[in-house]
This record gives C-alpha cells, structure tokens and sequence, in this order.
C-alpha cells in the first residue's frame, strides 16, 4: 500500500475531516499497514487496545453481545484506543482478506506533542462528539422521567397508562 493510497481511506474518517494534506500525508505515513487472512482477529472484546484499526478494503464483521454485524471499508475500529487507554468494545474478524492500518497510540501521541494543531483538532472532535453524546442522554433522561412522572400520577389516581413500546421489557416464552 503507497501512502498515496492510504491517504484517501483516511480522508473518509469523520476524525480526521478538517485536517491539512500534511496532517493527513503524515498519519498515513506512520501508520502499521497490516494485511489479515479469512479468520483473523482484528480486535477481541475486553482486550487491552493500543491503537485504532482502519480497515482500507476487505470484508469484516464485529461480533458484540451476540449479534454479527459487516464492518464497511473506511471504518475506524476502536477509535478511542489510539488516544487513551482503552479495551476493544467489540470482536472484529477478518471474514476473507483485509487491507488495514494500525494507528497506534503511542505515534499519534507522538504526533501530537509535535504538531499542536493536531492535539487541539483531536481535542476539539472528540469534546463535540462528547457533547452531542451528553445532549442525547439528557433527551433520555427528561423523557423517562415524564414517563415516570405520568405512571406515577396514573397509579395514584388508578388508572392506567401505556407505555411507550421502547420501554416495555420483552416476555420470553417457553
């Protein structure tokens, strides 16, 4: 893979929108190029994880609480991990060959320290996908609350209320 190459997958990953050409030439530049066969592990739930995988091409699946999922080329894969100290959410597994770079932690923290730009742009990302993140717990949050609100108020004047289909627990049947 020639950094010319790896430069446009790169391009696609939301993290990096707003970086410079030379910003964008050096990560891929410094990133492991890996190539995994059918079968391979890409990353395992609960393990220690030091870098973010972006798969270039090639087919993949995550595997989380049971359900299988196809991972898309362009994806980055624990993200998180090649800033701070992380464990992989998820399995993903090489489903046939799979064209991938390994953005390690310690190189973008390298990266970072000599290029402050780089530092703040990460910084200003991840603090705006936080917030957003915050916003939607918030919704969450005022609407169990009405709803509460509201079976409360049933209850205590005997009647009755039904609730929204989301928050009514499955029944297993035997």
């Amino acid at each position: 893979m020639s950094n010319e190459s790896l430069v446009a997958p790169l391009l696609r990953v939301r993290l990096f929108h707003g970086l410079s050409p030379r910003q964008i030439g050096e990560i891929a530049r410094r990133a492991e190029r890996i190539m995994y066969r059918a079968g391979a592990l890409i990353t395992e739930e609960g393990d220690a994880a030091d870098a973010a995988v972006l798969i270039v091409s090639g087919d993949t699946e995550r595997i989380a609480a049971g359900l299988r999922e196809a991972i898309e080329p362009g994806s980055l894969i624990g993200e998180m991990a090649m800033l701070i100290e992380h464990t992989y959410g998820s399995t993903v597994v090489a489903r046939g060959p799979v064209k991938a770079l390994r953005l390690t932690r310690a190189v973008m923290h390298d990266m970072m320290s000599r290029d402050p730009a780089l530092a703040e742009h990460m910084v200003e990302r991840i603090s705006s996908r936080l917030s957003a993140t915050l916003r939607e717990m918030r919704t969450v949050d005022s609407d169990l609350e009405g709803q509460q609100r509201r079976l409360i108020h049933a209850e205590a004047n005997h009647t009755s209320v039904q609730a929204p289909d989301a928050y009514i627990p499955s029944q297993a049947t035997h």
